[in-house]
Protein backbone atom coordinates (compact mmCIF):
# COMPACT_ATOMS: atom_id res chain seq x y z
CA UNK A 1 0.00 0.00 0.00
CA UNK A 2 1.37 3.42 -0.95
CA UNK A 3 1.78 6.03 1.66
CA UNK A 4 0.06 9.15 0.56
CA UNK A 5 2.71 11.55 2.20
CA UNK A 6 5.52 10.00 -0.30
CA UNK A 7 5.09 12.22 -3.01
CA UNK A 8 5.28 15.20 -0.52
CA UNK A 9 8.31 13.91 1.37
CA UNK A 10 9.69 13.37 -2.34
CA UNK A 11 9.26 16.40 -3.49
CA UNK A 12 10.82 18.16 -0.36
CA UNK A 13 13.52 16.09 -0.30
CA UNK A 14 14.85 17.04 -3.78
CA UNK A 15 14.07 20.65 -3.12
CA UNK A 16 16.38 20.30 -0.17
CA UNK A 17 19.09 18.58 -2.06
CA UNK A 18 19.06 21.14 -4.91
CA UNK A 19 19.27 24.30 -2.31
CA UNK A 20 22.25 22.62 -0.75
CA UNK A 21 23.73 22.28 -3.72
CA UNK A 22 23.59 25.67 -4.94
CA UNK A 23 24.79 27.25 -0.96
CA UNK A 24 27.71 24.63 -1.96
CA UNK A 25 28.67 26.13 -4.85
CA UNK A 26 28.00 30.02 -3.84
CA UNK A 27 30.56 29.08 -1.01
CA UNK A 28 32.91 27.44 -3.79
CA UNK A 29 32.74 30.95 -5.76
CA UNK A 30 33.38 32.99 -2.60
CA UNK A 31 35.79 30.83 -1.84
CA UNK A 32 38.00 31.05 -5.49
CA UNK A 33 37.02 34.41 -6.15
CA UNK A 34 39.98 37.07 -4.38
CA UNK A 35 39.28 39.52 -2.36
CA UNK A 36 40.48 43.43 -3.30
CA UNK A 37 41.85 45.65 -0.46
CA UNK A 38 40.94 49.37 -0.61
CA UNK A 39 43.40 51.73 -2.16
CA UNK A 40 45.73 53.69 -0.13
CA UNK A 41 44.56 56.61 -1.75
CA UNK A 42 42.87 58.30 -5.03
CA UNK A 43 43.77 60.25 -8.16
CA UNK A 44 40.78 62.79 -9.37
CA UNK A 45 41.22 65.71 -12.09
CA UNK A 46 40.14 68.73 -11.04
CA UNK A 47 40.59 72.61 -11.68
CA UNK A 48 42.42 74.71 -8.98
CA UNK A 49 42.92 78.22 -10.43
CA UNK A 50 41.61 80.51 -13.01
CA UNK A 51 42.82 83.75 -14.03
CA UNK A 52 41.08 86.21 -16.41
CA UNK A 53 42.92 88.70 -17.94
CA UNK A 54 41.77 91.61 -18.25
CA UNK A 55 39.83 90.86 -14.97
CA UNK A 56 36.49 93.39 -16.61
CA UNK A 57 36.19 93.01 -20.15
CA UNK A 58 34.50 95.67 -22.23
CA UNK A 59 31.98 94.85 -24.76
CA UNK A 60 33.53 92.96 -27.44
CA UNK A 61 36.44 92.64 -26.24
CA UNK A 62 38.88 89.85 -26.13
CA UNK A 63 40.31 88.02 -23.38
CA UNK A 64 42.08 85.19 -22.12
CA UNK A 65 40.86 82.36 -19.56
CA UNK A 66 43.75 80.36 -17.66
CA UNK A 67 42.85 77.53 -15.92
CA UNK A 68 45.13 75.22 -14.05
CA UNK A 69 44.67 71.32 -13.81
CA UNK A 70 45.55 69.36 -11.17
CA UNK A 71 45.81 65.72 -9.67
CA UNK A 72 44.46 65.92 -6.50
CA UNK A 73 45.87 62.62 -5.31
CA UNK A 74 47.49 62.92 -1.79
CA UNK A 75 49.78 60.24 -2.64
CA UNK A 76 52.37 58.90 -5.37
CA UNK A 77 51.01 54.97 -5.52
CA UNK A 78 47.99 52.59 -4.09
CA UNK A 79 48.80 49.25 -2.95
CA UNK A 80 46.05 46.17 -3.75
CA UNK A 81 46.12 43.44 -1.66
CA UNK A 82 44.91 39.75 -3.48
CA UNK A 83 43.86 36.44 -1.21
CA UNK A 84 44.01 33.57 -3.56
CA UNK A 85 42.49 29.95 -2.05
CA UNK A 86 44.62 26.93 -2.86
CA UNK A 87 44.93 23.19 -2.05
CA UNK A 88 46.97 23.70 0.77
CA UNK A 89 45.53 27.08 2.28
CA UNK A 90 45.52 30.92 1.17
CA UNK A 91 48.03 33.32 -0.42
CA UNK A 92 48.16 36.51 -0.17
CA UNK A 93 49.51 39.08 -3.19
CA UNK A 94 50.52 42.60 -2.96
CA UNK A 95 50.35 44.90 -6.47
CA UNK A 96 51.83 48.64 -5.96
CA UNK A 97 50.14 51.30 -8.92
CA UNK A 98 51.09 54.39 -9.55
CA UNK A 99 47.90 56.55 -9.05
CA UNK A 100 48.55 59.21 -12.24
CA UNK A 101 45.17 60.91 -13.12
CA UNK A 102 44.59 60.46 -16.93
CA UNK A 103 42.09 63.34 -19.21
CA UNK A 104 40.77 62.70 -22.54
CA UNK A 105 40.02 66.28 -23.96
CA UNK A 106 39.41 69.41 -22.21
CA UNK A 107 37.32 72.05 -23.72
CA UNK A 108 35.68 75.43 -22.78
CA UNK A 109 32.30 76.55 -23.69
CA UNK A 110 31.10 80.14 -23.91
CA UNK A 111 27.73 80.24 -22.02
CA UNK A 112 27.55 83.55 -24.02
CA UNK A 113 30.75 84.48 -24.43
CA UNK A 114 32.47 83.80 -28.13
CA UNK A 115 35.10 80.83 -27.59
CA UNK A 116 38.10 81.69 -30.35
CA UNK A 117 40.42 79.37 -29.03
CA UNK A 118 39.14 76.62 -26.51
CA UNK A 119 40.17 73.12 -27.39
CA UNK A 120 42.74 70.75 -26.54
CA UNK A 121 41.83 67.63 -28.10
CA UNK A 122 44.48 65.49 -26.99
CA UNK A 123 44.58 62.82 -24.03
CA UNK A 124 47.13 63.94 -21.01
CA UNK A 125 48.30 62.45 -17.74
CA UNK A 126 49.25 64.20 -14.31
CA UNK A 127 50.97 62.41 -11.58
CA UNK A 128 50.26 63.16 -8.13
CA UNK A 129 50.00 66.57 -7.23
CA UNK A 130 50.97 67.64 -10.44
CA UNK A 131 49.31 70.68 -12.26
CA UNK A 132 49.05 71.82 -16.06
CA UNK A 133 47.95 75.22 -17.17
CA UNK A 134 45.50 75.68 -19.59
CA UNK A 135 44.97 79.17 -22.01
CA UNK A 136 41.55 79.86 -23.82
CA UNK A 137 40.70 82.78 -25.74
CA UNK A 138 37.61 84.39 -25.61
CA UNK A 139 35.46 87.38 -26.92
CA UNK A 140 32.81 89.35 -24.91
CA UNK A 141 29.52 89.63 -25.79
CA UNK A 142 27.86 93.19 -26.73
CA UNK A 143 26.02 93.35 -23.50
CA UNK A 144 27.10 93.60 -19.91
CA UNK A 145 27.10 91.36 -17.28
CA UNK A 146 28.48 88.73 -15.29
CA UNK A 147 28.82 85.20 -17.58
CA UNK A 148 29.51 82.13 -16.82
CA UNK A 149 32.06 79.73 -19.11
CA UNK A 150 32.69 76.24 -17.97
CA UNK A 151 35.71 74.19 -18.45
CA UNK A 152 34.76 70.34 -19.68
CA UNK A 153 37.47 67.55 -18.49
CA UNK A 154 36.40 64.53 -20.56
CA UNK A 155 37.97 61.79 -18.21
CA UNK A 156 38.23 57.86 -19.47
CA UNK A 157 34.95 56.04 -18.91
CA UNK A 158 32.96 58.54 -19.28
CA UNK A 159 33.01 60.91 -16.66
CA UNK A 160 33.15 64.70 -17.09
CA UNK A 161 34.51 66.94 -14.74
CA UNK A 162 32.88 70.79 -15.36
CA UNK A 163 34.00 74.02 -13.84
CA UNK A 164 32.48 77.51 -13.92
CA UNK A 165 34.41 80.27 -14.52
CA UNK A 166 32.87 83.82 -13.59
CA UNK A 167 33.63 86.51 -16.17
CA UNK A 168 32.28 89.94 -15.67
CA UNK A 169 31.39 92.02 -18.28
CA UNK A 170 31.51 95.62 -18.29
CA UNK A 171 29.79 94.54 -14.70
CA UNK A 172 29.44 96.53 -11.37
CA UNK A 173 29.13 93.35 -9.92
CA UNK A 174 32.71 91.61 -8.70
CA UNK A 175 34.30 94.65 -8.58
CA UNK A 176 36.74 94.39 -5.50
CA UNK A 177 35.53 95.76 -2.18
CA UNK A 178 38.82 95.99 -0.29
CA UNK A 179 41.64 98.86 -2.08
CA UNK A 180 43.26 97.83 -5.20
CA UNK A 181 45.55 99.69 -6.80
CA UNK A 182 46.42 100.26 -10.98
CA UNK A 183 48.97 102.51 -12.26
CA UNK A 184 49.58 103.63 -15.44
CA UNK A 185 52.40 106.17 -16.99
CA UNK A 186 52.23 108.95 -19.80
CA UNK A 187 55.35 109.80 -21.80
CA UNK A 188 56.65 110.77 -25.14
CA UNK A 189 56.18 108.46 -27.65
CA UNK A 190 59.61 107.69 -28.56
CA UNK A 191 62.66 108.80 -26.74
CA UNK A 192 66.47 109.05 -28.19
CA UNK A 193 68.94 107.86 -25.77
CA UNK A 194 71.12 110.43 -23.52
CA UNK A 195 67.77 111.90 -23.36
CA UNK A 196 65.65 113.52 -20.16
CA UNK A 197 62.47 111.77 -20.11
CA UNK A 198 59.07 113.18 -18.62
CA UNK A 199 57.04 110.82 -17.13
CA UNK A 200 53.69 111.02 -15.22
CA UNK A 201 52.42 108.56 -13.35
CA UNK A 202 48.65 108.47 -12.26
CA UNK A 203 47.84 105.73 -9.76
CA UNK A 204 44.31 105.02 -9.04
CA UNK A 205 42.14 103.28 -6.65
CA UNK A 206 40.00 100.96 -8.44
CA UNK A 207 38.44 99.72 -5.04
CA UNK A 208 36.18 100.85 -2.90
CA UNK A 209 37.81 100.73 0.58
CA UNK A 210 40.94 103.78 0.99
CA UNK A 211 44.38 102.64 0.70
CA UNK A 212 47.07 103.82 3.38
CA UNK A 213 50.49 104.94 3.35
CA UNK A 214 50.83 104.63 0.13
CA UNK A 215 54.53 104.34 -1.72
CA UNK A 216 55.61 104.65 -5.35
CA UNK A 217 58.88 102.91 -5.72
CA UNK A 218 61.02 103.31 -9.28
CA UNK A 219 63.19 100.60 -9.19
CA UNK A 220 66.22 101.49 -11.75
CA UNK A 221 69.17 99.04 -10.56
CA UNK A 222 70.85 97.10 -13.03
CA UNK A 223 70.16 99.40 -15.51
CA UNK A 224 71.46 102.84 -17.68
CA UNK A 225 68.68 104.87 -16.63
CA UNK A 226 68.04 106.74 -13.48
CA UNK A 227 65.69 109.16 -11.62
CA UNK A 228 66.88 112.73 -11.99
CA UNK A 229 65.73 113.28 -7.98
CA UNK A 230 64.27 110.71 -6.05
CA UNK A 231 63.14 107.00 -6.61
CA UNK A 232 60.97 107.04 -3.94
CA UNK A 233 57.41 109.16 -3.79
CA UNK A 234 55.09 109.13 -1.03
CA UNK A 235 51.32 109.79 -2.13
CA UNK A 236 49.20 109.28 1.48
CA UNK A 237 46.20 108.19 1.05
CA UNK A 238 44.17 107.24 -1.91
CA UNK A 239 39.83 107.03 -1.18
CA UNK A 240 38.44 104.38 -3.60
CA UNK A 241 37.77 105.66 -6.95
CA UNK A 242 40.61 108.65 -6.58
CA UNK A 243 43.65 108.82 -7.83
CA UNK A 244 47.03 110.42 -8.10
CA UNK A 245 49.53 111.82 -9.92
CA UNK A 246 53.46 111.45 -9.56
CA UNK A 247 55.38 113.69 -12.10
CA UNK A 248 58.96 112.51 -12.64
CA UNK A 249 62.61 113.00 -15.13
CA UNK A 250 64.24 110.20 -16.07
CA UNK A 251 67.76 110.50 -17.17
CA UNK A 252 69.04 107.87 -19.75
CA UNK A 253 72.40 106.80 -20.64
CA UNK A 254 73.70 107.65 -24.50
CA UNK A 255 74.58 103.91 -24.98
CA UNK A 256 70.89 102.56 -24.41
CA UNK A 257 70.14 100.37 -26.79
CA UNK A 258 67.09 100.95 -29.19
CA UNK A 259 64.00 98.98 -28.29
CA UNK A 260 61.30 98.79 -25.69
CA UNK A 261 63.04 99.06 -21.80
CA UNK A 262 60.86 98.27 -19.01
CA UNK A 263 61.24 100.17 -15.51
CA UNK A 264 59.83 98.01 -12.84
CA UNK A 265 57.76 99.92 -10.46
CA UNK A 266 56.40 98.86 -6.78
CA UNK A 267 53.54 100.27 -5.14
CA UNK A 268 52.82 99.68 -1.66
CA UNK A 269 49.76 100.34 0.62
CA UNK A 270 48.02 99.20 3.69
CA UNK A 271 44.35 98.32 3.81
CA UNK A 272 42.05 99.77 6.77
CA UNK A 273 42.27 96.38 8.08
CA UNK A 274 46.49 96.46 8.31
CA UNK A 275 47.08 94.46 6.04
CA UNK A 276 50.29 95.52 4.04
CA UNK A 277 50.11 94.98 0.12
CA UNK A 278 52.90 95.38 -2.87
CA UNK A 279 51.45 96.30 -6.54
CA UNK A 280 54.11 95.78 -9.26
CA UNK A 281 53.69 97.92 -12.47
CA UNK A 282 56.20 99.19 -14.50
CA UNK A 283 57.21 101.95 -16.99
CA UNK A 284 58.16 100.93 -20.74
CA UNK A 285 60.00 103.53 -22.29
CA UNK A 286 60.43 103.14 -26.41
CA UNK A 287 63.94 104.26 -27.06
CA UNK A 288 64.81 104.83 -30.84
CA UNK A 289 68.02 105.54 -31.76
CA UNK A 290 68.82 108.86 -34.18
CA UNK A 291 72.12 108.46 -35.92
CA UNK A 292 73.88 111.57 -37.00
CA UNK A 293 76.19 111.02 -40.34
CA UNK A 294 79.83 113.49 -41.10
CA UNK A 295 82.58 112.78 -42.96
CA UNK A 296 85.72 112.50 -41.41
CA UNK A 297 88.41 112.75 -44.20
CA UNK A 298 88.62 112.94 -48.01
CA UNK A 299 91.41 111.39 -49.72
CA UNK A 300 92.83 110.72 -53.25
CA UNK A 301 94.68 107.44 -54.25
CA UNK A 302 97.42 108.57 -55.55
CA UNK A 303 97.92 111.63 -53.20
CA UNK A 304 98.37 114.01 -56.00
CA UNK A 305 95.40 113.42 -58.63
CA UNK A 306 96.80 113.80 -62.09
CA UNK A 307 95.09 114.72 -65.63
CA UNK A 308 93.74 111.84 -67.59
CA UNK A 309 95.32 109.33 -64.62
CA UNK A 310 92.66 107.53 -62.96
CA UNK A 311 92.48 107.85 -59.11
CA UNK A 312 90.30 106.71 -56.22
CA UNK A 313 88.42 109.43 -54.24
CA UNK A 314 87.96 107.86 -50.48
CA UNK A 315 85.40 109.81 -48.13
CA UNK A 316 85.30 108.08 -44.24
CA UNK A 317 81.81 108.65 -43.51
CA UNK A 318 81.31 108.72 -39.08
CA UNK A 319 78.10 108.51 -37.25
CA UNK A 320 78.28 111.10 -34.57
CA UNK A 321 74.68 110.13 -32.78
CA UNK A 322 72.73 107.70 -31.03
CA UNK A 323 71.46 105.42 -32.92
CA UNK A 324 72.59 102.71 -35.88
CA UNK A 325 72.74 103.72 -39.29
CA UNK A 326 71.25 101.23 -41.44
CA UNK A 327 71.85 100.80 -45.63
CA UNK A 328 74.08 103.71 -45.61
CA UNK A 329 74.70 103.87 -49.23
CA UNK A 330 76.66 107.01 -50.57
CA UNK A 331 77.17 109.17 -54.35
CA UNK A 332 79.11 111.81 -56.17
CA UNK A 333 78.25 114.07 -58.91
CA UNK A 334 81.09 114.20 -60.31
CA UNK A 335 81.46 115.22 -64.10
CA UNK A 336 83.75 112.02 -64.35
CA UNK A 337 83.45 108.02 -65.30
CA UNK A 338 83.66 105.37 -63.18
CA UNK A 339 82.10 104.40 -60.10
CA UNK A 340 80.34 106.79 -58.37
CA UNK A 341 78.61 105.23 -55.98
CA UNK A 342 79.44 103.42 -52.91
CA UNK A 343 77.27 101.23 -50.70
CA UNK A 344 78.55 101.00 -46.95
CA UNK A 345 75.96 99.06 -45.09
CA UNK A 346 75.88 99.61 -41.05
CA UNK A 347 78.11 102.35 -39.33
CA UNK A 348 77.48 101.95 -35.19
CA UNK A 349 77.43 105.12 -33.06
CA UNK A 350 80.60 106.26 -32.65
CA UNK A 351 82.14 104.55 -35.76
CA UNK A 352 83.29 105.47 -39.04
CA UNK A 353 83.43 103.59 -42.70
CA UNK A 354 85.25 104.59 -45.83
CA UNK A 355 83.21 105.27 -49.19
CA UNK A 356 85.73 104.43 -52.00
CA UNK A 357 85.00 105.74 -55.39
CA UNK A 358 87.15 104.24 -58.53
CA UNK A 359 87.39 107.33 -61.08
CA UNK A 360 88.70 107.20 -64.48
CA UNK A 361 90.46 110.39 -64.45
CA UNK A 362 89.70 114.12 -65.48
CA UNK A 363 91.12 117.11 -67.28
CA UNK A 364 93.13 119.30 -64.79
CA UNK A 365 91.18 121.90 -62.55
CA UNK A 366 89.11 121.69 -58.88
CA UNK A 367 85.81 120.32 -59.35
CA UNK A 368 82.41 121.12 -57.40
CA UNK A 369 80.29 118.18 -56.16
CA UNK A 370 77.51 117.26 -53.78
CA UNK A 371 78.88 113.93 -52.10
CA UNK A 372 74.70 112.50 -50.84
CA UNK A 373 74.87 110.05 -47.78
CA UNK A 374 71.07 107.95 -47.93
CA UNK A 375 70.40 105.80 -44.64
CA UNK A 376 67.78 105.03 -42.26
CA UNK A 377 67.97 104.57 -38.60
CA UNK A 378 64.93 104.10 -36.11
CA UNK A 379 63.14 107.00 -36.56
CA UNK A 380 63.16 106.36 -40.19
CA UNK A 381 65.12 107.18 -43.64
CA UNK A 382 67.08 110.11 -44.04
CA UNK A 383 69.42 111.87 -46.77
CA UNK A 384 72.60 114.12 -45.72
CA UNK A 385 74.18 116.51 -48.51
CA UNK A 386 78.04 117.71 -48.23
CA UNK A 387 79.15 120.16 -50.98
CA UNK A 388 82.90 119.29 -51.44
CA UNK A 389 85.62 119.49 -53.83
CA UNK A 390 88.83 117.71 -55.30
CA UNK A 391 91.55 119.16 -57.44
CA UNK A 392 92.94 117.39 -60.55
CA UNK A 393 96.51 118.36 -61.64
CA UNK A 394 97.27 119.54 -65.19
CA UNK A 395 99.43 117.13 -67.03
CA UNK A 396 101.93 119.83 -68.42
CA UNK A 397 101.95 121.27 -64.98
CA UNK A 398 105.41 119.80 -64.11
CA UNK A 399 106.69 119.40 -67.99
CA UNK A 400 105.91 123.70 -68.89
CA UNK A 401 108.22 124.21 -65.65
CA UNK A 402 111.08 122.45 -66.62
CA UNK A 403 111.66 125.09 -69.93
CA UNK A 404 110.48 127.91 -67.68
CA UNK A 405 113.43 127.03 -65.44
CA UNK A 406 116.27 126.57 -68.18
CA UNK A 407 115.52 129.86 -69.63
CA UNK A 408 116.02 131.49 -65.66
CA UNK A 409 119.00 129.42 -65.28
CA UNK A 410 120.52 130.38 -68.60
CA UNK A 411 119.83 134.50 -68.24
CA UNK A 412 121.55 133.97 -65.01
CA UNK A 413 124.91 132.66 -66.26
CA UNK A 414 124.62 135.51 -69.20
CA UNK A 415 124.20 138.05 -66.62
CA UNK A 416 127.16 136.49 -64.39
CA UNK A 417 129.62 136.17 -67.09
CA UNK A 418 129.04 139.56 -69.36
CA UNK A 419 127.91 141.83 -66.54
CA UNK A 420 128.81 140.97 -63.43
CA UNK A 421 132.57 139.51 -64.34
CA UNK A 422 133.80 142.42 -66.11
CA UNK A 423 132.50 144.52 -63.96
CA UNK A 424 134.65 142.62 -61.41
CA UNK A 425 137.61 142.39 -63.09
CA UNK A 426 136.84 145.69 -65.19
CA UNK A 427 138.80 143.66 -68.55
CA UNK A 428 135.83 141.48 -69.31
CA UNK A 429 138.35 138.63 -69.22
CA UNK A 430 137.61 135.61 -67.92
CA UNK A 431 139.09 135.05 -64.35
CA UNK A 432 141.20 131.89 -65.43
CA UNK A 433 142.47 134.04 -68.62
CA UNK A 434 143.35 136.61 -65.78
CA UNK A 435 145.12 134.42 -63.74
CA UNK A 436 147.29 133.24 -66.91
Amino acid sequence: MTNPSQPFLNTGAGMARRLLIVLLLSCMLLVLTPAVGAATGGSTVTVTDYQITPSVLLPGEQATIKVVLQNTASVASSTETVVVPGPTGTTTTSETKDLVAVFNSVRLFGNGLQVIEGTYDHAGALGPGQSMPLTFLVRAPAQSGMYFPEVWVQIPGGFTVRYPVPVNVNSNLGLPSQAILVMESSLPDSVQPGSEIPVTLTVANAGRLLANDVTVRIETSGTAIAPRNTDLHHLGTIQGGEEQQVNLVLISDRNTASGLTRIPVSIQYTTSDGKNYTQNASINIPFEGQAELGFVSVDTSPRRAVEGQPFDLTIRIENTGTGEAKQVAATVDLPMTGSKEAFIGKIKPGNDAPAIFMLDGADGGTYTYDLTIAYVDDTGAHTVTRTMSVHVLPSEGMGGMLPLLGGFLLVGFVGYRYWYLPRRNASGALPWLKKN
